[in-house]
């Protein structure tokens, strides 16, 4: 619908209507305004930043998890060239520029959740460990994500190689960032993994919390649609399709209505268990190793090793023509 502002003279500009113009702006309206503002960031909880070192920051957050997924797989993300001559400079390089830049990010989220009035120096040495210890784990992180491409190269007669499921597989993708970020979730850094968690659901359609548990060998074919919660346990070579989910109930509140958070809530999913298109497990309950879950399965009970849990099908009727059908049937 138009408003007094949409009118305009026969030049082209904007016609002032009689007691419809907003005052000019003013140094005094900015001032004003930025009080109004500065008062709602106190009062809402979320400036407590302001007087430390900053909240961490997206952007620097992506660009280091490109470079970790550079050092994991050099050359794969095309931000970098790499020769066999200059590779133990280029990955050294890469090294000391993710370390410092982690040690700061995670050291700004350390400090914002800080309640110490004077916490910098505490918090900024925690966070250096924590970035020196996550890439002290780069080697053992590549044998895990290695072993996942083998699965996936195994599980699914379209891929060619282990090349083109690094190159090209979302399903790895978003492994690959999950592996990161739930190592800086165990560091209990807040903020950070979920950034880059979120980040890899925006980019695959694949939503892993950070907090979820996830063993070797592990399998997400297409991917799109997929949901693993926070409390979800994954055991070893399990497999799963488009559109499951790993979710939870209907969550419990304490007496003033507020969400018990911190509780087991999602499922346990054993070794060797594949779970087809659509399937929906909810609660902390346990699927028994070796089991299969077919499509569209809706379940909120454990489930046995060795089971098979199928829903029946929907009868269908299927008409055979030997002639194009009269209009009256088309309709």
């Amino acid at each position: 619908m138009g408003t007094k502002m949409d009118r305009f003279d026969q030049n082209g500009c904007p016609e002032a209507v009689r007691g419809g113009m907003e005052p000019e702006w003013t140094e005094s309206m900015a001032l004003d305004l930025a009080k109004s503002l500065c008062s709602s960031y106190i009062d809402d909880g979320c400036a407590g930043y302001a007087g430390r070192s900053g909240i961490p920051q997206r952007d620097i957050i992506l660009l280091l998890l490109e470079q970790l997924l550079e050092l994991l797989f050099p050359g794969y993300t095309g931000r970098k060239g790499f020769s066999r001559e200059g590779q133990l400079f280029s990955t050294g390089d890469i090294l000391n520029k993710v370390y410092k830049g982690l040690s700061e990010q995670i050291g700004k989220a350390f400090m914002f959740r800080c309640k110490s009035v004077d916490c910098s120096d505490l918090c900024r040495g925690r966070a250096s460990q924590t970035a020196m210890a996550l890439l002290r784990k780069l080697p053992s992180l590549r044998s895990m994500l290695l072993d996942d491409a083998q699965a996936a190269l195994e599980g699914d007669p379209a891929a060619s190689s282990l090349d083109e499921i690094i190159l090209a597989y979302p399903g790895f993708k978003c492994v690959c960032i999950h592996r990161i970020a739930h190592e800086l979730y165990m560091a209990n850094v807040p903020l950070v993994p979920r950034v880059m968690s979120e980040f890899a659901h925006s980019e695959t359609g694949i939503d892993i919390n950070p907090g979820a548990t996830i063993g070797s060998h592990f399998f997400i074919d297409h991917g799109t649609g997929v949901v693993v919660g926070e409390t979800a346990v994954i055991g070893k070579n399990v497999k799963l399709y488009q559109g499951v989910t790993l979710g939870a109930l209907s969550f419990p509140k304490d007496a003033t209505g507020k969400l018990i958070k911190g509780n087991k809530r999602h499922p346990n999913i054993e070794d060797d268990v594949t779970i087809y298109a659509e399937a929906t497990i909810l609660g902390n309950v346990t699927i028994g190793h070796h089991s299969v879950i077919g499509g569209n399965v809706w379940l909120t009970e454990p489930v046995p090793p060795y089971s098979k849990v199928t829903v029946s099908p929907s009868k269908l009727h299927v008409q055979v023509r030997n002639v194009p059908p009269t209009k009256k049937e088309q309709q």
